[in-house]
């Protein structure tokens, strides 16, 4: 039985800097995925969109 997952693309979040594993819940919009978590894509990537001021 081989393993799959470490051929898996990577990418690294624009907020942590970690590196990160492509999940089939970003299938079919893998290009566009930028963070790792929901914690990173509210914080940003210092964009500055997040105030309410």
């Amino acid at each position: 039985m081989v393993h799959k997952k470490p051929f898996l693309p990577t990418k690294i979040c624009a907020a942590c800097a970690r590196p990160f594993s492509w999940r089939k819940k970003w299938e079919r919009d893998w290009e566009n995925v930028r963070f790792c978590s929901e914690r990173c894509r509210r914080s940003g990537a210092g964009s500055g969109a997040g105030s309410k001021e």
